[in-house]
């Protein structure tokens, strides 16, 4: 896709030079950390409904604290019309307080870009990749029942400046890992050949990284299906099969900024042999965190399903750990050289609400969903569930070879998603 990357020249309204064009009325918010960790790159959240503005032409919310602009942007989270959010990341001493200042610009802000989607299709075998932003595919769609892949990078691929991950849109939906060697966004051009063509040039090494992660029929790091009566029931279907259990799957990216990307997937009449299901899942990225959070909603449960979330298990022959130490979320973690060809050391993680887990089980060697961890999760029917998927790559930092800096990492994180950020307007 092609970028928009925000930055920002204060304009002379903010300091209160001379301006011909009505005065904006500022607002100051207090934020609060009432924890007593440190907090970085703290994800914030305000509605725009919490918002004054007084110039109706001055349309973009500016975020200052102190002499400092803090690079935000703003999100339509469920539409394509009117934007509803203002996102920005903050870090936090412990207990600290913090006031900010909203102002409001004519000008469309400018930041440097810390977050991205890429998404890309040919419209036929012989057509080069367009860059899209929205997609829906049908169950005879597949690659092999039209004869090619259609999709850069099997589907759509997102990252922060820290991690990159990709889905496979092609009917398997599992979830992929870009091991990242640099902080700034991968090329728009990788999956792609020089003529345009879709091409596997990601699994080698290259300036920012590479794919690292062998998937397999897995759910990859934080794939999703549902479990009954002992019966596993995978979301979309292998490589090797021609017409997907999934009628229609529909994508869009929602919204691409500096500090936060969000994806959204939907999902009619996934049959299954226990029965039909909707799927709702939004997935979403911001800066500073070696991961994504991801969250699933499913139409249809009859109160026997449970969800299941895999962490994939095909070059890992060290125990897996299940750390329940926080009191809002419980962690399975695996850490061994369980990249491609057990070449580097990979920590892997997902972090589960408490209050929905029930365990976890081990998929299958063999067949359609296999070599998987599964934490098994509570849902219920039309009632969202949130966790997080988290990898840590030797090359992108050394402290991941050691096994005890991968889960005090881990564990650091899942205290600073545990706080919730008091607002005060």
């Amino acid at each position: 896709m092609k970028k928009t990357i925000y930055s920002l020249v204060l304009s002379s309204f903010l300091f209160g030079s001379s301006c011909t064009s009505p005065q904006v009325k500022n607002q100051e918010i207090q934020l609060t950390n009432s924890s007593k960790i440190k907090l970085v790159d703290k994800p914030i959240s305000i509605k725009r409904t919490q918002l004054t503005v007084i110039d109706s032409t001055a349309i973009h919310p500016i975020v200052i604290s102190g002499t400092d602009t803090i690079a935000s942007q703003v999100n339509a989270t469920d539409n394509d019309t009117a934007w509803d959010e203002l996102f920005f990341v903050m870090d936090f001493a412990p207990e600290e307080t913090k006031t900010i200042t909203i102002a409001w610009s004519k000008q469309l802000p400018k930041y440097p870009q810390r977050t991205s989607a890429r998404f890309g299709k040919r419209a036929s075998k012989d057509a080069p990749v367009k860059p899209k932003t929205r997609e829906t595919m049908l169950a005879n769609e597949l690659p092999l029942s039209i004869g090619y892949q259609q999709y850069q990078t099997d589907g759509p691929s997102w990252e922060n400046d820290k991690v990159g991950f990709r889905h496979y849109l092609d009917g398997r939906n599992a979830k992929d890992l870009f091991g990242k060697k640099t902080t700034a966004i991968s090329p728009e051009n990788v999956g792609i050949s020089a003529d345009g063509a879709v091409e596997d040039n990601y699994h080698t090494m290259e300036d920012w990284g590479r794919d690292i992660l062998a998937v397999g029929n897995s759910l990859g790091l934080g794939g999703f299906g549902l479990i009954k009566d002992s019966t596993l029931m995978r979301l979309g279907v292998t490589v090797n099969d021609t017409v997907n259990n999934v009628e229609e799957t529909k994508f869009k990216i929602l919204h691409e900024g500096p500090v936060n990307t969000t994806l959204q997937y939907k999902y009619t009449n996934w049959n299954t042999a226990n029965g039909n299901y909707d799927v709702k899942e939004t997935t979403s990225i911001w800066p500073g965190m070696y991961g994504y959070q991801n969250t699933v909603t499913i139409n249809g449960l009859t109160g026997d399903e449970n969800l299941v979330v895999g962490l994939v298990n095909i070059h890992n022959d060290m125990p897996l750990e299940v750390i329940k130490n926080n009191s809002k979320y419980v962690i399975l973690l695996t850490h061994d050289k369980q990249s491609y060809d057990k070449e580097w050391w990979l920590g892997m993680a997902i972090i589960l609400p408490k209050e929905k887990y029930l365990g976890y089980m081990e998929a299958p060697k063999t067949g359609n969903l296999s070599n998987s961890y599964l934490a098994i999760l509570d849902i219920k029917d039309n009632e969202p569930v949130k966790y997080f998927a988290i990898a840590g790559w030797e090359l992108s930092d050394e402290k991941f070879v050691d096994r005890n800096e991968f889960i005090n990492y881990v564990l650091d994180m899942t205290d600073q998603l545990s706080v919730n950020i008091k607002i005060t307007l």
